[in-house]
């Protein structure tokens, strides 16, 4: 029965994690509908041009000239769709500040219209009419817009996690490919590029799965197997990408005075300062989505709370609680700093020793990723103990080392775990000197860190940090 159990939690953890479309599953043939919008919001939805501008989209494609990516054998479907062109004018028109004209199939256009105008003339001949076979002309397009999608880099990070036990299980995979896209502004009478903006976007693909693999009995085996892949549409992410081209070619052009805005200046004020924000935070966000930020400050307060266990010339060792408190004070330079603490802790071996310490340390210490919100630590320094209650005196000199992960769920708060080695320069401590190592001692605690301060500059990212 317990097998039984253990199936059933990793299969309700398996429906938790990806309920929509494990409880949305396909049996039957789908009906045609309007394509599926994308979930962009952006500020222009709310303001508008003072005048639509006319644009010309000659070409828009797929230059990456990449196949689509399979385990085995080959393909020849492109990883692109090779409609961008068509995208870039949809989003041109639901964006309201561009009109565009064909330019794409120019030359199924001219046909046509040379169709009609033949047509016309012959119709005025067999009337006797002195009927001209003109038409209206073509506008034309102040602007042309050009570019296309420039990389498609498939996995760029791949993963997953996975256990099994006694003949159930579960795993989850997951991968990550990235589009690339650059959207020019050209003026047709000078052919100076007036506005290019570059925008890459993520596409996510997901699988998990849930198994039991089991005899009943010697003659009988029972296989269970549950799962669901979902794979994000690159069509849709390369349709988020352009509209998001479109939107920067306009906030861009809003803030450089080459399109005009109803509201006046108040409006472009608004503008510009929604730009900045984001512009800071894209500056501040490396691959992989990794949002740096500096949100330590200059200084901070520790408080922390340990397991002490002695490692001296008596056995059994017994763990107690110890306390400690600290200030840190970073350099200038990232995730460099120093650290001056005090800590009360007992040390106690079954039956053979017990007594209260004191002991303040200095270390220097460094933050491995020091901007991101999940970072291991290390440090190292010296310091001195006392079993005397007297914090003036001190009689055992010691040196101490330790590392941790700290995680950091608002700014300038902390929360962090970690393991501590302290070895003392004497062998006196526990008042007994016997071998040839000195005592010891170790921490396994957790800690609180309260930062204060501004950070010493802005952060902004590195690509591959």
């Amino acid at each position: 029965m317990r097998k039984y159990f253990q199936f059933f939690i990793w299969t309700v953890l398996l429906i938790l994690t990806s309920c929509g479309t494990y409880l949305n599953q396909p049996f039957n043939t789908g009906k045609a509908r309007i394509g599926e919008s994308t979930s962009r919001k952006s500020i222009l939805d709310t303001i508008m041009p003072l005048n639509e501008t006319i644009v010309g989209v000659y070409k828009f494609r797929d230059q990456t000239g990449q196949y689509k990516l399979v385990e085995n054998g080959s393909t020849f479907s492109t990883a692109v769709t090779q409609g961008g062109t068509s995208i870039l004018l949809k989003s041109l028109e639901e964006s309201k500040w561009f009109q565009p004209i064909e330019r794409e199939n120019i030359g199924n256009l001219l046909n046509e219209r040379q169709i009609i105008r033949s047509t016309r003339q012959e119709y005025a001949k067999d009337a006797n009419q002195n009927q001209t076979a003109s038409m209206p002309p073509l506008l034309f397009a102040g602007i042309i817009l050009e570019g296309g999608v420039v990389s498609y880099d498939s996995n760029i990070i791949t993963g997953g996690s996975g256990a099994r036990y006694f003949g159930v299980g579960g795993a989850a995979e997951y991968r990550e490919d990235r589009i690339t896209i650059y959207l020019r502004a050209v003026s047709t009478s000078s052919g100076r590029i007036l506005k290019n903006v570059y925008v890459s976007k993520t596409i996510l693909s997901q699988g998990i799965s849930a198994n039991l693999f089991r005899y009943v009995n010697v003659k009988r085996l029972l296989e269970v197997e549950t799962g669901v892949t979902k794979n994000e549409p690159a069509q849709l992410a390369v349709k988020e990408a352009i509209d998001k081209a479109v939107e920067l070619l306009i906030v861009e052009g809003i803030i450089d005075g080459l399109w005009q805005t109803k509201g006046g200046d108040a409006t472009v004020n608004l503008v510009k300062e929604q730009y900045l924000i984001e512009k800071e935070e894209a500056e501040s966000t490396a691959l992989y989505d990794r949002k740096l930020e500096d949100r330590r400050g200059k200084a901070a307060v520790n408080i922390e709370g340990a397991m002490v266990v002695p490692n001296n010339d008596y056995g059994d060792a017994i763990e107690k609680l110890g306390v400690n408190a600290s200030l840190k004070l970073y350099f200038k330079k990232p995730g460099f700093n120093i650290n001056l603490g005090a800590s009360y802790f007992e040390l106690e071996n079954k039956n053979n020793f017990k007594d209260q310490f004191l002991s303040i340390d200095i270390n220097v210490g460094y933050d491995i990723l020091p901007y991101d919100n999940i970072s291991p630590f290390v440090y190292a320094g010296f310091g001195a103990v006392s079993n005397n209650k007297v914090i003036n005196y001190f009689d055992s000199l010691k040196f101490q080392f330790g590392g941790g992960i700290e995680y950091l769920p608002k700014k300038n708060l902390g929360i962090k775990i970690f393991a501590e080695q302290n070895i003392l320069l004497t062998d006196d401590m526990d008042r007994l000197v016997q071998g040839k190592w000195n005592d010891a001692y170790y921490k396994i605690g957790l800690g609180l860190n309260f930062y204060f301060g501004k950070p010493y500059e802005k952060v902004k990212s590195v690509m591959f940090e």
